[in-house]
Order: C-alpha cells, then sequence, then structure tokens
C-alpha cells in the first residue's frame, strides 16, 4: 500500500494567527479555522494541491520551550539568499536561494 502524506500538523498557542500567517507567507488559502485548530492548504488549480500536504494546526497549552514544533526550508521564486526567520511563535525556518532551471 503507497501512502501519500495529507497534512502535517504543527503545534500551536494561536492557531488562526500562525494559519493566517503561512498562509500569507506561502500564497496558499485558510480553510478551516476555530480556536482549536487551523487548516492551510493550497489555492484550487494550483499545481500544488495533488503533492503538498495541507498544514494543521492545532492548540496546544504549553508555549514553545526549547526546540521548534517544526522546522521549513522554503525556497523562493525570486533571488533571495539563504536565511532564517521566525513565525509569530518563534518557531524558526530557513528560506532558502531559488534553484537554478537546470537543477529543477
Amino acid at each position: 500500500m503507497v501512502m501519500r502524506i495529507q497534512c502535517v500538523v504543527v503545534d500551536a498557542h494561536d492557531c488562526p494567527k500562525l494559519a493566517r500567517f503561512w498562509a500569507e507567507a506561502l500564497g496558499w488559502r485558510v480553510t478551516y479555522e476555530d480556536d482549536h485548530q487551523s487548516v492551510v492548504e493550497p489555492p484550487e488549480g494550483s499545481p500544488e494541491v495533488d503533492v503538498a500536504p495541507d498544514l494543521l494546526f492545532v492548540k496546544v497549552l504549553d508555549d514553545k520551550m526549547a526546540k521548534n514544533r517544526l522546522h521549513l526550508d522554503l525556497r523562493p521564486a525570486d533571488d533571495v539568499k539563504w536565511t532564517v526567520l521566525a513565525d509569530p511563535e518563534g518557531n524558526e525556518f530557513c528560506v532558502l536561494p531559488p534553484l537554478e532551471p537546470e537543477s529543477i
């Protein structure tokens, strides 16, 4: 049996806030939102729809204490150098340089 990843689950203190942050950062959309969980998905018609897993933010009461609850490496379409940023709850993520066309 072959499976695919349906969603990546992220522990969050404020699910709606993190969902809106990641939706804007990725150009995706929030498809479900309440105080206990929020879902972010690629936009309809996007080539990512059948490939990329959804992001599911699940409410936890404890704050981030040390290690990230999630670490993503993102690759932009434009000429951005590698850098480390953080989401509103302090989870670090990396923005990598774009792939060269011949390596795609």
